[in-house]
């Protein structure tokens, strides 16, 4: 199994959550990584009564679905997940079926700030909940000062952050299995 779904928080193609993912799935060893696109309209129940569920969202839903693992990276914005992947969080709950169920899930967070996003991730996994995903409790992987933490071939550069998003993707690994 290696079918990883990436979902990043951050719209930005070149994000450090975006980085983050790519090296998880090297780690992981994936032969495939879909990256999910957020680009969404905003949940609206009165757009949806009028007109249903969006393709983009379908396909996310589907390709959460369909992955043998998903991979979440999120920045922390004032204390929590980004309200992109909330948005994204929202739509799929309105989806057909129930993609989350027993889904394998590890929850990453890589931040300009000190902390890393541990304040996020709490507030994601909670999020998360409700969905009945399988979520790796650990190690948990904060990516602290993350503009400076990846070289020019966006490989991370600190030998703590490798190991702990190994431990983290062999946890995975195992889960899917």
């Amino acid at each position: 199994m290696s079918h990883l779904l990436g979902i990043s928080g951050s719209l930005r193609k070149d994000s450090a959550n975006s980085k983050l993912i790519r090296e998880a799935a090297r780690h992981y060893g994936a032969r495939n990584l879909t990256e999910a696109d957020l680009n969404l309209p905003l949940y609206d129940g009165d757009a949806e009564a009028a007109d249903g569920i969006p393709a983009a969202v379908q396909t996310l839903s589907d390709q959460i679905a369909q992955a043998d693992a998903v991979l979440i990276s999120t920045p922390e914005y004032n204390k929590g997940p980004s309200g992109v992947l909330k948005n994204a969080l929202d739509w799929v709950s309105r989806t057909d079926g129930k993609p989350w169920a027993g889904k394998p899930v590890a929850v990453m967070s890589a931040t300009a700030g000190r902390a890393g996003g541990e304040r996020a991730q709490m507030v994601l996994r909670g999020f998360l909940v409700a969905f009945r995903p399988v979520v790796l409790s650990g190690p948990e992987m904060h990516l602290a000062n993350c503009m400076n933490e990846f070289d020019d071939d966006g490989q991370l550069t600190s030998e703590l952050y490798t190991q702990t998003l190994q431990e983290l993707m062999d946890g995975l690994k195992a889960l899917a299995t």
